[in-house]
């Protein structure tokens, strides 16, 4: 027979307290909060699978707004080229008007004048900045401005003019990630938007003979190509060819030098890696000069930016060389209006794919949104009922204990 003692009853009575005490402040916890696990230890499965969850809506919720960043970098980097497109139609007007022959010399000089100002727009247009305060056409070099004007004298003019716009940017673009494991390019390097012609470079010094000394690398726009000690020119040339860089290299015929072509409308970026195998074939100065104004003066260079064709256009016009305005000039004038063109287009086209992921964002950050919701929200109704239902078993058990409690020694002694 097991003797019931008071103090027995007493421990059960705080034990039982201190168990809905606890779990009332658990309820409160989750009230407070509106989450249903606030521990691992409320849901260990349920837990798990709420931080997966979160970590998912977290990403997908970055993916959104790097396509968004994107998406408003895209529209402004379209709007600037767009009028640089409407600023080169109208110089090509102008350049068509000036080599009809019917004009006199002051004439064309008035021209001139305004395709002066046009060239200046078009600079401006170029060293664009964006909302964020970086610049827009100078790849990953925010901070800088992407073009860097010299003026100087020209024949026929008695004021300083713009003589040469050199590009002070980047070749690189910076890869933002959109998706899972799915990158979109942030930055446009002005160096290919606002290039007129396929440029070729062709080097001073007869390859036939040289041999890499070592292993080493090259660098081609951007692209790292490895050569190996005891390669000839026809082995380098194979390497070029086949390295996805959008350049043609050949061998001269007239002067055994080694020939770069670009098979787009760009500037040639070269540079020596851990070697010096373009300086020693003439193609570029010593790995002290930065690209891409690093060419060897002994090298021939051909192809020119949008802003030495519209140069060109001016002086022709400022001097009356008809035949100039009418030949080469308004060549390079339509191969660089075609280019822009396809620039835009390529920009136009990486803005319908950054609104794609921005939809799929979206749609991914609700799906995941319910997931954590699902596992991690708290049923208010459901908490209520239960909190009023602690609360009445507390108020039962001080009830039941205060009754307990209430006789004494001196009950027992009547």
């Amino acid at each position: 027979m097991t003797r019931v003692s008071s103090s027995m009853a007493n421990n059960d009575v705080q034990l039982n307290l201190r168990r809905t005490e606890s779990r009332l402040n658990k309820v409160n916890q989750q009230m407070g909060s509106q989450q249903r696990i606030t521990s691992l230890r409320d849901d260990p499965i349920a837990a798990g699978h709420l931080v997966r969850y979160q970590s998912y809506l977290s990403r997908a919720e970055q993916f959104q707004k790097n396509a968004e960043t994107l998406r408003d970098q895209y529209t402004v980097a379209e709007s600037y080229m767009h009028q640089s497109v409407d600023i080169m139609q109208r110089i090509r007007e102008l350049a068509v008007q000036g080599a009809n022959g019917i004009y006199s010399k002051e004439d064309l000089s008035n021209i001139a004048v305004e395709v002066d100002e046009l060239l200046k727009e078009l600079v401006q247009n170029a060293n664009a900045i964006g909302p964020e305060g970086n610049a827009i056409f100078a790849g990953t070099s925010l901070n800088r401005t992407a073009f860097e004007i010299e003026t100087g004298p020209v024949e026929g003019s008695t004021s300083a003019l713009i003589t040469n716009v050199k590009y002070n940017g980047s070749l690189k673009s910076n890869l933002v990630e959109v998706d899972e494991n799915s990158y979109m390019t942030s930055g446009t390097p002005g160096s290919q938007v606002f290039w007129a012609e396929n440029q070729q470079l062709i080097a001073g010094r007869d390859a036939t003979t040289y041999t890499v000394q070592k292993d080493s690398f090259i660098m081609i726009d951007g692209q790292e190509i490895n050569l190996k000690q005891g390669d000839n020119v026809y082995s380098i040339i194979s390497k070029i060819n086949n390295s996805g860089a959008a350049v043609k290299a050949s061998l001269d015929p007239v002067t055994n030098g080694l020939n770069l072509s670009t098979t787009d409308s760009h500037q040639l970026w070269l540079e020596d890696g851990n070697g010096d195998t373009l300086y020693q074939l003439g193609l570029i100065k010593d790995s002290s000069q930065r690209p891409p104004y690093n060419i060897a003066p002994s090298a021939t260079v051909s192809g020119g930016s949008l802003f030495d064709t519209v140069i060109a256009l001016r002086d022709s016009l400022i001097q009356g060389d008809y035949e100039a305005i009418g030949g080469k000039v308004l060549g390079g004038l339509d191969a660089g209006l075609d280019n822009l063109t396809t620039r835009l287009s390529e920009v136009g086209s990486r803005y319908e794919r950054a609104l794609q992921n921005i939809a799929r964002a979206e749609t991914n950050v609700l799906n995941a949104t319910a997931q954590v919701s699902r596992e991690g929200d708290l049923d208010i109704t459901e908490a209520i009922t239960d909190m009023k239902m602690l609360e009445y078993v507390q108020q039962a058990t001080l009830s039941n204990a205060g009754k307990m409690y209430s006789n004494t020694l001196l009950n027992y002694m009547k």
